[in-house]
């Protein structure tokens, strides 16, 4: 009695016809992928390292001269300072009017700041939670506001301002930020607070408490990541605005640092104090860093809380 000699189709022989037609053994192609993976991470790693290059030492070079003196930034402009000197820190502030610029910033950007998340807040949350007409053209009237050009509005925002008496006054400066930066407050608060969940605000209108209370007390604590993520990036478009200030703020007594630093930057270009110049420039620069390294996690966490739920 003859047995056949077909193989299990479990064998190395079974499997060798499906191998020459071209079938490779299932796995095969994962040392070719880690390989492309970790090709991809070196190239990403280098490039994030040159960034922060690029980001980082004109930073540290610009602290590092203000502790200099003159001749030592020309003689040796990349050695570390012999001597920690604060003498340009303390002529840049005080004789330079760094100090007054400084708190004429502290007041305009802390107003508007706070008036744009407040106002920003509950135009998103109205337009983010209620359906009435015209809901939708609202919403893309704000976000048309993001694409204006606020140099075609600065000669006819500067003849209302000065009609309505705001021109050259803090209070008018602060109007002027707060609704140069509403659209974008709406724009990216109305897409958070879609995202916060409906059955909260729900339970707190069947438990009695009113939309205002609601929208204070419950929807504004649960939308603090992005109020901290918008309110950075107003922060940091506020602190540096140079056009507004320039056009409706023409007072020397109530300029902004921005102003400071251009005529700071003018006036010390003749006399030759450049350390004074570089004190200026790392105390303007010194807020908005600490912005950076405080609100860092909150910012990430702003931005990706969209995307996660």
């Amino acid at each position: 009695m003859k047995t056949t000699d077909t193989p299990p189709s479990g064998t190395d022989e079974a499997r060798v016809p499906a191998q020459r037609a071209g079938t490779a053994p299932k796995g095969s192609s994962a040392p070719a992928k880690k390989s492309e993976g970790q090709v991809l991470n070196v190239f990403s790693h280098g490039m994030l390292i040159l960034w922060a290059i690029m980001v980082v030492l004109p930073l540290f070079w610009a602290v590092m001269s203000s502790f200099k003196t003159d001749t030592d930034i020309f003689n040796t402009p990349w050695s570390l300072p012999s001597s920690l000197s604060f003498d340009a820190w303390g002529r840049a502030w005080s004789q330079a009017h760094m100090s007054e610029y400084f708190l004429n910033t502290i007041l305009v950007v802390g107003g508007s700041l706070v008036g744009t998340l407040v106002l920003g807040s509950m135009a998103a949350y109205v337009i983010a939670r209620f359906e009435f007409p015209g809901n939708r053209f609202i919403y893309f009237l704000f976000v048309g506001g993001m694409s204006f050009p606020i140099m075609l509005a600065l000669v006819p925002l500067f003849y209302v301002m000065d009609n309505m008496g705001l021109l050259n006054t803090i209070h008018g400066l602060i109007l002027v930020y707060i609704a140069y930066s509403l659209p974008f407050t709406v724009f990216f608060l109305t897409s958070f607070f879609r995202t916060l969940p409906t059955s909260v605000a729900e339970a707190a209108i069947i438990d009695g408490a009113s939309h205002t209370r609601t929208f204070f007390q419950v929807m504004l604590p649960m939308a603090k990541p992005g109020l901290i993520s918008v309110g950075i990036f107003n922060f940091l478009g506020q602190w540096n605005q140079y056009m507004l200030p320039t056009v409706l703020n023409t007072d020397p007594e109530k300029r902004v640092l921005a102003q400071g630093l251009v005529e700071l930057a003018a006036s010390q270009g003749y006399k030759g104090d450049y350390s004074g110049l570089f004190a200026g420039l790392v105390i303007a620069m010194l807020p908005v860093l600490a912005a950076y390294i405080i609100f860092q996690r909150q910012v990430v966490s702003g931005l990706t809380a969209g995307a996660l739920k």
